[in-house]
């Protein structure tokens, strides 16, 4: 597991809301106020991902106020990409009135005052999302372009933003997971989907390095491939045809961020464990195998016990049958 947990059920009542500005304080330092303030809620994943932070926050409707007062005293000269998962916010940044729900994304300035509200407190809904800090010298744009980024709604709903959405929210669900070894890597890979589609929507990629675009794009590959792992067809010559690259640069950077596994090798084993996942699934017992085999690429079922043989040393069958009874068929080993 990386990361700390924070809830305020483990503080006493009258300490949660002084406790939770100190705590949102260390990534984001601003003025907080809430209506809530006697008896708040709130909770917070945080991961520390080498120089980035990310963090699943959730909280009752609160103001954060970083005033001008506030960046004259201290500034730490990060960035701030918040993703809105449930919820409303607004915004007043950098010239910009903004108002946001669930799936927008925004960046702020720390190096600029800002004001960021609960859009509507008459249910007292929870508000929740995702933080991603940064230090603004780590972003391989230069200032004045990412200004115009500033206080504004940002696409997450497809390509690099929705993929850079989902990884953020992946790594807060697989937290428990993860170890403090694979945490300077994923920083890493945060900050190259975020330089990409930052470049993407300022139209600069040519100043991102070949090493950060080159991730980014071995980033958005394996994820082509695993929205794709049901197509037969899916080959490393089309999947380089669907992003536009040669095969040989295909093959380059998805060996480099996967430790030289070869593209195919890697849809054959992402294939392999998602049927094995099935095949052990309670709930697809009376699933025939052969259906298995078609949701997960092997449309000939020749072609899938022969490679689940290979990976597993026995038939799907019989892998299926020694899992069902180590668990009395109820799925709990």
């Amino acid at each position: 597991m990386i990361g700390t947990v924070f809830r305020t059920d483990d503080i006493p009542a009258g300490d949660r809301f002084d406790y939770w500005q100190e705590l949102v304080g260390r990534t984001r330092s601003s003025a907080i106020v809430s209506e809530h303030a006697a008896d708040f809620w709130a909770q917070q994943r945080l991961l520390e991902l080498g120089p980035v932070y990310v963090s699943q926050m959730s909280f009752l409707p609160t103001r954060y106020w970083r005033t001008a007062k506030l960046v004259r005293r201290s500034d730490p000269e990060f960035y701030h990409l918040t993703l809105l998962t449930d919820g409303g916010l607004s915004l007043d940044h950098a010239g910009q009135t903004s108002a946001f729900t669930a799936r927008d994304l925004h960046l702020a300035d720390s190096s600029q005052p800002y004001d960021v509200r609960s859009a509507d407190d008459r249910q007292g809904g929870v508000v929740s999302g995702m933080a991603v800090d940064f230090p603004k010298a780590l972003l391989p744009l230069p200032p004045h372009r990412v200004r115009e980024l500033l206080g504004r709604p940002l696409p997450g709903t497809e390509g690099v933003g929705a993929l850079l959405a989902d990884f953020v929210v992946g790594l807060d669900r697989q937290a428990d997971t993860l170890t403090p070894s694979d945490a300077p890597r994923l920083g890493t890979v945060v900050l190259d989907l975020m330089s990409a589609w930052f470049a993407q929507l300022l139209q600069a990629e040519a100043v991102l390095s070949p090493e950060t675009r080159g991730r980014a794009t071995a980033q958005r590959v394996q994820d082509f491939i695993r929205r794709n792992l049901h197509d037969p067809e899916l080959t490393p010559p089309v999947i380089a045809a669907a992003h536009n690259i040669s095969l040989s640069y295909l093959h380059r950077i998805f060996q480099q961020q996967t430790q030289g596994e070869p593209v195919a090798a890697w849809i054959r084993r992402r294939r392999l464990e998602n049927a094995q996942d099935d095949l052990t699934n309670p709930a697809l017992r009376g699933t025939p195998i052969h259906a298995i085999a078609a949701r997960w690429g092997y449309p000939r079922p020749s072609d899938f016990t022969r490679a689940f043989r290979a990976a597993y040393g026995m038939s799907p069958r019989d892998y299926r049958q020694r899992a069902m009874s180590e668990d009395g068929g109820t799925g709990q080993k």
